[in-house]
């Protein structure tokens, strides 16, 4: 029996009906030994008011008529409402609660004490924590766990009492047991650089830091060039700036604001903020500019094209820079699998010359990753160019890619030491392609490689991705690397794409659907992973979390929270040796099906509740008060 269209072709004795499906589900999770132990029944059902996120929801009241099926009924609900079903299909689900560390945990112990340095609590007696450590394990919650990841693997664990495996290195009146031996192993040894120091991030929020590279090119972009020698009008090249910012698009949108709390000087204009920083330099302006002398080698001679920094990516397979998901731990994971290239998650220009400590978070760069950029959003020289020079002196990256168009020949190329790229997509709306007018101009200006998403920002995902002008393009950004981007879930979808005649291809969602995805690129298989296989997949993320963002309450609920994320898109797929036919298309909806395991159906579910069950038999019971809506609702199916 063919499958409806638009629907993966799972084998008919797998199929089922929604019903059939949650039913089962119930009865198994009833019925299991909880290896976790979770507690009783009450516990497990957290949060029942979610169940589907909405893209996934039908209405209670609009029944299925006779005869007619599950897909049938979904397909006719999203027909009558579609305008509504449209518009909130897309971008993110910005209205979901958002659950803060202190509503987990209301009763914290002082960092200070953590770290073994009480007397030197700056808040003294006006500390709002607890310093008290008995009182502190006296409402403490119970442990989650007899081993802690932090301390099995570097012999010490940094949150002592609070940790929630402490049970594993707690000795006589709580002291931290540390492992001497395995201690002394990775002494001075960096795993994750790219940290934000205090003494840099006091001179970012105190304004103190010099960005002499940057102010002398936006002096340069100051000086009067047909508009009376006001500084306001920081570039000649307004229109050509808007062309290209109009057909550069964020992968996933804009991240959401509680992730990233705002800093009291984020308030001002961004614009104003531009014109404040070229007004400053006014007085300089009125008379001929005065030079010191030569400082470096570099002042006196000019870097030759071939002796600058080159990206040696031909070929190779590049992660996408990815929303919220596209966390370290996630990339840890990706890397495992086979991913060549990998960048860290947008991060927004002004909010890192602020010194947010959430923003410089997005530029960590674990030791594994041998090929790794930062992307940055911004559209202001002023911003963007002392962004690169503060990028360029401060951390270790291979490239900087940019999301969003800003005049690069003006801003990066002169500031930069590192190769810079340029991610668009095909254009604004949806039969108007621009990219090939922007991707001559963008070698122009000296760019190192330039990826196109296959699909316009008004498309988003809702259509299939466009690689016939894709390979168009490759031709003519020649000899500047292309990389194409767009539907890639199988090695077949990679080897079709890789003969359009681009330079590599970069994997966005499939990677997120199914990260051992770079494996079977390179081996050139379907691998027909199991569940244990990829619940293990899970374990590892959760242990890679622990270590990156704690194994404290705060730590373990934000694993939770990436975890939770990355499990909307993991129930995604289809297992091989479900199929009917081979591969799996990213367009095509899974139906509801029964895995051959309980485990394999319970990864199957597209139902929150079922995530969050998930979440427990890795990191424990959720806390009594926890809510969770994924961030992301938008979807390629047809």
């Amino acid at each position: 029996m063919a499958a409806a269209a638009g629907v993966a072709p799972v084998r008919v004795r797998y199929l089922t009906s929604k019903d059939q499906f949650h039913t089962y589900l119930k009865a198994q999770g009833a019925s299991r030994n909880d290896e976790a132990s979770r507690g009783d029944e009450e516990e497990l059902s957290v949060s029942t008011d979610q169940t589907e996120p909405p893209a996934k929801r039908l209405k209670l009241d609009d029944p299925i008529k006779e005869g007619e099926s599950q897909e049938d009924a979904e397909e006719a609900g999203r027909k009558e409402k579609e305008p509504v079903e449209r518009k909130r299909a897309r971008g993110q689900n910005k209205s979901r609660p958002c659950m803060k560390p202190n509503h987990y945990e209301k009763s914290r112990l002082c960092p200070s004490v953590t770290q073994g340095c009480t007397e030197k609590c700056y808040f003294g007696s006006r500390c709002r924590f607890l310093h008290d450590i008995n009182k502190y394990m006296a409402v403490k919650p119970a442990d989650l766990g007899q081993k802690c990841v932090l301390f099995e693997t570097f012999g010490k664990c940094i949150y002592g009492v609070t940790c929630r495996f402490a049970q594993a290195h707690l000795g006589d009146g709580y002291q931290n047991i540390i492992n001497m031996d395995l201690a002394k192993q990775w002494e001075g040894k960096s795993l994750v650089r790219n940290n934000l120091s205090k003494d840099l991030q006091h001179q970012l929020r105190k304004k103190k830091l010099s960005f002499e590279k940057a102010d002398e090119y936006l002096r340069h972009l100051a000086k009067p060039h047909g508009n009376g020698g006001k500084g306001n009008k920081t570039s000649g090249n307004s229109t050509e700036r808007q062309e290209v910012c109009n057909c550069t698009a964020p992968e996933e949108g804009p991240r959401d604001a509680s992730e990233h709390p705002v800093l009291p000087e984020e308030g001002e204009d961004p614009k104003l903020a531009a014109l404040e920083s070229l007004h400053s330099t006014d007085a300089l302006e009125g008379s001929p500019t005065k030079t010191m002398g030569p400082v470096t080698d570099e002042d006196i001679i000019k870097l030759r094209p071939h002796e600058k920094k080159k990206l040696e990516i031909q070929g190779k397979l590049y992660l996408a820079p990815l929303t919220t998901c596209g966390n370290l731990p996630f990339r840890r994971i990706c890397k495992r699998f086979g991913a060549d290239i990998t960048c860290g998650e947008m991060a927004v220009c002004t909010n890192l010359l602020q010194g947010q400590s959430s923003e410089w978070a997005l530029l960590k760069r674990h030791h594994t990753e041998d090929i790794f950029g930062v992307q940055l959003e911004g559209a202001f020289p002023d911003t963007m160019t002392k962004c690169a020079e503060l990028l360029n002196q401060t951390i270790e990256v291979d490239f900087i890619d940019i999301n969003v168009g800003c005049p690069i020949d003006l801003v990066y190329r002169k500031v930069l030491d590192v190769p810079l790229t340029v991610k668009i997509r095909t254009g604004v709306q949806e039969k108007i392609n621009v990219a090939h007018k922007i991707i001559p101009k963008i070698r122009e200006w000296g760019a190192s490689m330039v990826t196109l998403h296959g699909r316009s920002r008004e498309q988003r995902y809702t259509k299939v991705a466009d690689w016939d002008y894709i390979a168009e393009c490759a031709k003519i950004a020649s000899p500047m690397p292309l990389f194409g981007n767009g539907d890639i879930l199988s090695y077949e979808d990679a080897n079709r794409a890789m003969q359009m005649g681009v330079s590599g291809i970069m994997i966005a969602r499939g990677a997120l659907i199914k990260p051992w995805i770079f494996t079977e690129i390179k081996e050139q298989r379907h691998w027909d992973i199991s569940s244990s296989e990829r619940f293990d997949i899970l374990k590892d993320f959760t242990n890679y979390g622990l270590e990156h963002w704690g194994s404290d309450t705060q730590g373990v609920e934000k694993t939770r929270k990436f975890l939770l994320e990355w499990l909307s898109f993991l129930c995604r797929y289809i297992p091989v040796g479900l199929l009917e036919h081979l591969p799996q298309k990213i367009n095509e909806r899974p139906p509801y099906y029964m895995g051959r395991d309980y485990l394999e159906t319970l990864m199957a579910s597209q139902n929150v509740d079922d995530w969050i069950k998930i979440s427990e038999l890795l990191l424990g019971p959720v806390p009594s008060n926890f809510t969770f809506l994924p961030k992301h609702k938008a979807n390629a199916y047809r």
